[in-house]
């Protein structure tokens, strides 16, 4: 359907057709009901490319992700939740398979679709975040931690010190820890707080305990395995997200462990999955839906000029369901 189909249509020119769709002077009343009841009934919608020519405004913001996968899909949630009553639509574009997990890959989408498509982005774990020119971003949980553009997270460290407190007050003491990719910010917080947990608690980190799961099932497969079979295994495990806790679990039953009974685990996201895993998984609370609602809300303002503070930290909580119980003390001799 083209704004010639609705000029004919209406019996007008695609001069007025365009006064109409661009709310501009010099079309009567009447005329321009009958153009809207042309265009209602056609379903005629100009192109956002044409849009942006004509006005340099789309009036559509772009959420920018690797891959969509439990954490940007939550956020995603929010985001559309808080869009309403802004006037402005929601494009998600994802990188795509390999391109998506090499570094820069948010530059390049932002390069495609930034100045025609869109007048805003939010960048989803971007690798970085480098300002992009002509175009306002906003990131959320940035690979480097919040630096350059506007940053919206949540409190990796405190969350991961609450995970290993909660298993020490379980009377847990020899805990390992399943941590997420090396290179992303968040994962490295999330060990601090598991270390700093420990060192409060006067225990020394065993580094056999300590293992990369890298945020996915299959990257956490093997590590998971080394834990679980060492001479002298975890009686706990604190995974860096709920995707590799929830492998560690189907791992240890493989395994022939039973979840709570021999070995309790506890992740770090609370995505849905958290909640249907057999057992259900014990969590920590990120809230991603209020990230990505606020990473919307930060973004608007940005395109508006409106000023905010740069950086916004959101508090994590603990979710308990059945994947964590208080260790058996050891009768004397035994």
């Amino acid at each position: 359907m083209t704004i010639g189909d609705v000029a004919r249509t209406a019996g007008v020119s695609v001069a007025t057709v365009s006064k109409v769709i661009n709310a501009r002077y010099g079309v009567a009343a009447a005329t321009s009901r009958r153009v809207q009841d042309v265009i209602d009934e056609l379903g005629y919608e100009s192109s956002l490319v044409a849009r942006s020519l004509r006005s340099h405004r789309t009036n559509v913001i772009g959420i920018l992700v690797a891959e969509f996968e439990p954490f940007s899909t939550e956020l995603l949630k929010g985001i559309s939740e808080a869009v309403a009553d802004t006037g402005y639509e929601l494009l998600a574009y994802s990188a795509g398979g390999r391109a998506g997990r090499e570094v820069g890959w948010e530059q390049r989408s932002l390069s495609r679709l930034g100045g025609t498509l869109i007048d805003g982005a939010i960048l989803v774990t971007p690798t970085v975040v480098d300002p992009h020119e002509g175009i306002p971003v906003v990131a959320v949980d940035p690979h480097t931690g919040p630096s350059g553009p506007p940053t919206v997270d949540s409190d990796n460290l405190a969350g991961a010190r609450t995970a290993t407190e909660y298993l020490l007050g379980l009377g847990h003491t020899r805990i390992g820890l399943l941590g997420g990719r090396p290179d992303l910010e968040s994962a490295r917080l999330r060990e601090e707080g598991y270390r700093q947990a420990l060192a409060a608690a006067g225990i020394a980190v065993d580094p056999d305990l300590v293992r990369v799961g890298g945020y996915k099932p299959d990257v956490a497969d093997q590590p998971a395995h080394e834990l679980l079979t060492l001479p002298e295994p975890p009686t706990a495990v604190f995974a860096a997200n709920d995707i590799s806790a929830i492998r560690t679990i189907e791992v240890a039953q493989e395994l022939g462990l039973r979840v709570p009974e021999d070995l309790s685990v506890i992740g770090f996201d609370n995505v849905p999955e958290s909640a249907l895993c057999v057992p259900p998984l014990t969590t920590i609370a990120q809230p991603i839906r209020q990230m990505g609602a606020e990473a919307l809300r930060m973004l608007v303002d940005l395109v508006a000029g409106v000023e905010r503070e740069p950086h916004l930290r959101l508090p994590t909580a603990l979710v308990e369901r059945e994947s964590c119980r208080r260790l058996d003390p050891v009768a004397p001799g035994s």
